[in-house]
This record gives C-alpha cells, sequence and structure tokens, in this order.
C-alpha cells in the first residue's frame, strides 16, 4: 500500500482573480489558505451554508494567523461535517448544543483571557468564533446570544441563515419568510405558508445592543464575506455577522442556482447587505441591478403555490412591499432612485 496524498490545488489561483494583485487576492486564491472545512464533509450538493463557512472560517484564520478556535452549535453544519468519528474541521472545534453556541463561545473566550493574564499578556492572541444556523440563533440560542452582546464578549458569532430548521425535517425557523412553505407552516388554507408578521431580522436585534460590529453578507459576494469577516476579526468584543445561505433541499431549488439565488435575495430587496457599528449603519451594498421579488420567489418550489392557477398576486405585492421597504431603510438604490 502506498499512502496516498490528497491534492487541494494549493499553490494554484484556481479560484478567480488572476488578474489581482497577490495581497488582494480571495483567501480561497492563496497557497496559504487553511482549509479549515476540509473535503470530506457530507453537505447536500449546492450547499450554501458549506459555502459560506468555508469561506468565513478561513478568513478568520488567516486574519488570526491560525490562532482562531470554533464552537458550533447543533444543526446542519454540525451534522455533515463531524460525523462520528470522522471530521472535516482542521482547527480547534467544539461541538455545543442546540442553544448555547455563544454561551460556550464566551467561557472560551474568558479562558484565554485568564491565560493570557497569567502569562503577563493583556490580551490573548488565540481569537474565538461562535457559530450556528438561524435556528440554533435566532430562535433556541437567542438568549445566550443576547447575553453575549449585552456583555461584549470578545467573540465572533456567525449565523448561516438558510431560513428553516434544515436538518430535521425543514420545520419554520423566525427567519423563515412569509408566505414560504415549510413542514409546519403548509401550502394550504386561506393564508397558506408561514405567517406575515411573525419572526424577526436578527441584524436590528444586534444593532440596538450596541456592539462594536454588526454586518450581512450572502454567498453570492464572497469577497465581501471575506472582508468582513477580516473586519470583525481586527476588532475586539461581541460582534455579529449574518449570512444568507441557501438550501437547494429545503428550498425546492435547482443545486446549481444557491448563488443565483443568493444574488436575487440582495438585488429585490429581501435580504439587505449592510454594516452597522455601535448600532449605527455604516455602509451598505447597493443593488447594482435591481428585480423585482417573483423573479427571486419563482425559482423556489416552497413559493409554488404563489404562482399555481392564477396565481396570488396579494401575497406577491406584499412580499414586494417588504423588500421595497428595506430597499428605502439600508438605503440600497442609487441616490435620487426609489423603490
Amino acid at each position: 500500500m502506498t499512502n496516498q496524498v490528497k491534492f487541494y490545488q494549493t499553490g494554484t489561483f484556481t479560484v478567480g482573480n488572476r488578474l489581482l494583485k497577490p495581497e488582494q487576492r480571495s483567501v480561497q486564491a492563496s497557497a496559504e489558505r487553511s482549509n479549515a472545512l476540509n473535503s470530506g464533509h457530507r453537505a447536500c450538493q449546492g450547499c450554501g451554508e458549506a459555502l459560506g463557512a468555508r469561506y468565513a472560517v478561513d478568513a478568520a484564520m488567516r486574519a488570526t494567523r491560525g490562532q482562531l478556535i470554533a464552537a458550533n452549535a447543533t444543526g446542519c453544519l454540525e451534522v455533515f461535517s463531524t460525523p462520528y468519528p470522522e471530521t472535516s474541521w482542521q482547527l480547534p472545534w467544539i461541538h455545543s448544543l442546540f442553544g448555547n453556541a455563544a454561551a460556550v463561545g464566551t467561557g472560551i473566550a474568558a479562558a484565554l483571557r485568564v491565560k493570557a493574564r497569567k502569562a503577563g499578556q493583556p490580551l490573548s492572541t488565540v481569537r474565538v468564533i461562535a457559530q450556528g444556523g438561524d435556528g440554533g440563533t435566532t430562535d433556541i440560542g437567542f438568549g445566550c446570544l443576547s447575553g453575549m452582546f449585552e456583555r461584549n464578549d470578545d467573540v465572533l458569532y456567525i449565523c448561516y441563515d438558510n431560513e428553516a430548521y434544515m436538518n430535521t425535517g425543514v420545520q419554520r425557523s423566525s427567519a423563515t419568510p412569509p408566505a414560504a412553505r415549510t413542514a409546519t407552516t403548509m401550502a394550504v388554507g386561506e393564508a397558506p405558508g408561514a405567517d406575515f408578521g411573525k419572526g424577526k431580522f436578527l441584524p436590528l436585534i444586534a444593532m440596538a445592543h450596541e456592539i462594536p460590529y454588526v454586518a450581512t453578507a450572502t454567498v453570492a459576494d464572497l469577497r465581501d464575506l471575506e472582508a468582513k469577516v477580516e473586519k470583525a476579526m481586527a476588532i475586539r468584543g461581541a460582534r455579529y455577522l449574518h449570512i444568507l445561505v441557501p438550501c437547494p433541499l429545503g428550498w425546492g431549488a435547482a443545486s446549481h442556482d444557491t448563488i443565483r439565488l443568493a444574488r436575487l435575495a440582495h438585488e429585490c430587496g429581501l435580504f439587505p447587505v449592510f454594516e452597522a457599528e455601535h448600532g449605527e449603519v455604516t455602509a451598505s451594498t447597493p443593488i447594482r441591478r435591481q428585480v423585482p421579488v417573483q423573479d427571486y420567489l419563482k425559482l423556489q418550489k416552497r413559493f409554488a403555490h404563489l404562482f399555481a392557477g392564477d396565481g396570488d398576486a396579494a401575497t406577491i405585492a406584499r412580499i414586494q412591499q417588504d423588500a421595497d421597504k428595506n430597499i428605502r431603510r439600508f438605503k440600497l438604490l442609487p441616490q435620487g432612485e426609489t423603490a
């Protein structure tokens, strides 16, 4: 038997950016990328979460020169990356319960702070991230996360938002959009799908805590995602990054449409991409080509009931109103244009 060596194309520029200077290239285009989420995981084809996690954690690894510890909530990301006794993680990685990733991250940060003080150092050089899906973040883990924000603990929390409890059978979470069909919000009755007026947009709640840094991103703009992670890791205190990661299985979408869906979610206004510091929006990514919400909704079977028969124009118009509100609130169109 000869030893088999896996080849990850390190030393090449196969992930784009060929015309950029080395210091401007994506983390994934660098020969020094860490491959923190390595091959062999069992994510579905086209999984937005696997893509988002790979870029986010590798960017954090580069920003900390590999001095990073991760706490990971139960959910799709944990299940597909660590089927016992295997793991795809290439960094110190701790599996928490469904709802306490923020608390575990806080505990790790506290231990590192004590170790640094005993060594005569003002701050630890080892940094901490905590991560989970929307269910473990906006629902089950919301109390622990709010506590982390309130104490301003030195942790970057990353939420990979696929808008439902995908790991347990596509049940509604508080991040599920109105009118979406899930296993617990069936497309039946006079108002099929998830109810309007329920749920929460957690980035705004994070901003209300006036923590040092809050940002949103999508897997459609991975350079933006990397830049926001690196910026967050340069800041001390509580930080929150909310990443939209389409789920082909739960959304009923083609696996090759993951990036397209993430881009359309921003371009129609349903998912605003912005940054905030100490409770105030400091930057937003403008919509380059505004599209109607139906261009986004039609690609997903979870909204198929809105287009069946004569269609549900009233519900689509109501979703469009939500998108237009985001466009106005976060100033996503060039000056002078209105939603």
